[in-house]
Order: structure tokens, then C-alpha cells, then sequence
């Protein structure tokens, strides 16, 4: 990309020009469209590269948990023993994805600078429901590439600051890969092991959970998904890998310590020593 400065000091035009956007996407497509993770030429054939899974989501009293597995694969090879597939979006809301791991780590960031681009310019953050279409307007960018295997589909979820009641501002939305948005009532999964992991969900989940509570269901839930699904990664105690968990309230987007992580770990691990079925 072309962004230095010419002779006289000016930035390039394509910087200076009045776009009537306030997308950095439909920038980056002006300025530089190679950059964008759908534009790029794809070699022809499969090609293995590594694959993220196992994401879940709930809501809980004060907002919403997200919580993603460490494994990324390639084939019936481990590629990755503690990748990070969940990450603020922005103050309050947060993104994880599942599928081609490279192309969903470049869309996170990608995310992320749209977020902040447009707050910058309009002055004012997007509601709940903007981020989500504007998400889903970045997957539906990536079609082409999806339809050659290299498929991302991500699940997104924040806390709502325009809901009028509190209690109800965690909210959570799905994808397809055709940049299909879905709000989800609850929870909701994404991944190879998504399956045994809503399962998990759909019997421990109940509304105004505590945030303790939402955490450990949510750890609980990717335990039982890595007990049926090769392709998902449970927790590495010896490794000391545990999953990545994240909240996003009233107050903001946050991580959950590697700390407090290891203990909800353990109590699930701990309390499958009598009952390993759950």
C-alpha cells in the first residue's frame, strides 16, 4: 500500500479524498483493495492450513461471557496448541471465530479497525445491532475465498447499552458464511465441537446467571466438546493452557485472568473424577 508521503510532504490522495464513508473497509478498497483478507488470489486446489474451533457464548446477569478453546488443526495434525480466538471487538462487545485461522485473525483486526475508525469519525460508537451488520458485511466480503475451503465464521456479543432493561443487555449474534446475522436467545456455539457443546449449554443454561457461574458453564460446556471432538482442545494442565474467557458489561470488555481461568478448569476437571460423563 502505497502510503507515503510524495516529495512535497502531502499525503496521497486517496487519503485526502471525501469518501462519504465512515467505513475503513470501503477505504481499504479504494486505497489498497489487495489488502483485504477476500481480494486476495488464491492458489488454485486444497490447500492445508490451520482451522480454529470450539467458540461458545452466553448471556448472564450482567452482560455476556465468551469462551474459546486453544486448539487450531490442520487435518489430523494439532497446528496449534494455544491460539486466541476470542478478543474484544471494541469497549463493549466481543468476537470470536472458527474456521481458517489466518484469514479470521486478519478479519479480527480488521474488525476491530473498523470499529474504531468509524467511532473517530462520526464521533459516536455503533449501536449493538450496526456492529453486528457491519461484521456480517466483512463475511459476506470473504464469500469468494470461502468457497474454496478457506471459510471463517464468527460469533459476536456485547452489551447492549441502549436496552432497556439491564438484566437483558448481553446479547449474542451468529453467522454463515454468505454474511448471514442471526441474534441468538441465551447462548450459542460455533465450531467443530459446537455441537457437544450446545448440548452442554442447553442443560446448564438458565437466564441471570452469575458472572462465576457463566464462567464455569461456559468452560464446562468446551470440556464436554473436547471429550467428543478430536478437533477441539481441553484444558492443558500440564502445559498449563486453559481456555481464553472474556466478559463484556456495563463496564466494559475484559479478560478473565490466566489465574482465575486455571481454577474454573480445575473445579470442572475436579468434579469429573466421580461422574467423567458430567
Amino acid at each position: 500500500m502505497a502510503t507515503g508521503s510524495d516529495p512535497s510532504g502531502r499525503l496521497p490522495a486517496v487519503f485526502l479524498a471525501n469518501t462519504g464513508t465512515s467505513s475503513f473497509t470501503d477505504f481499504l478498497n479504494a486505497a489498497a483493495p489487495d489488502m483485504l483478507p477476500g481480494r486476495r488470489p488464491l492458489p488454485p486446489g486444497s490447500v492445508d492450513v490451520a482451522h480454529g474451533t470450539t467458540i461458545v457464548a452466553m448471556s448472564y446477569a450482567d452482560g455476556v461471557v465468551m469462551a474459546g478453546d486453544r486448539r487450531a488443526t490442520m487435518g489430523n495434525l494439532i497446528a496449534n496448541r494455544d491460539i486466541e480466538k476470542v478478543y474484544a471487538a471494541d469497549q463493549y462487545s466481543l468476537v470470536g471465530v472458527a474456521g481458517t485461522a489466518g484469514i479470521g485473525m486478519e478479519l479480527i483486526r480488521l474488525y476491530q479497525v473498523q470499529l474504531e475508525h468509524y467511532e473517530k469519525i462520526e464521533g459516536t460508537m455503533l449501536s449493538l445491532d450496526g456492529k453486528a451488520n457491519q461484521l456480517a458485511t466483512m463475511i459476506r466480503n470473504n464469500l469468494g475465498a470461502a468457497m474454496q475451503g478457506f471459510a471463517v465464521v464468527p460469533i459476536f456479543a456485547g452489551y447492549d447499552l441502549h436496552a432497556p432493561d439491564p438484566t437483558h443487555a448481553g446479547r449474542i449474534f451468529s453467522f454463515d458464511v454468505a454474511g448471514g446475522v442471526y441474534e441468538e436467545q441465551g447462548y450459542d456455539g460455533i465450531g467443530s465441537g459446537s455441537l457437544f457443546a450446545k448440548s452442554a449449554l442447553k442443560k446448564r443454561y438458565r437466564p441471570a446467571l452469575s458472572r462465576d457461574d457463566a464462567v464455569r458453564i461456559a468452560i464446562e460446556s468446551l470440556y464436554d466438546a473436547a471429550d467428543d471432538d478430536t478437533a477441539t482442545g481441553g484444558p492443558d494442565v500440564i502445559r498449563k493452557i486453559y481456555p481464553i474467557v472474556m466478559t463484556a458489561t456495563a463496564e466494559g470488555a475484559d479478560r478473565i485472568s490466566d489465574e482465575d481461568a486455571a481454577a474454573f478448569s480445575q473445579a470442572v476437571i475436579e468434579a469429573r473424577r466421580d461422574n467423567p460423563g458430567g
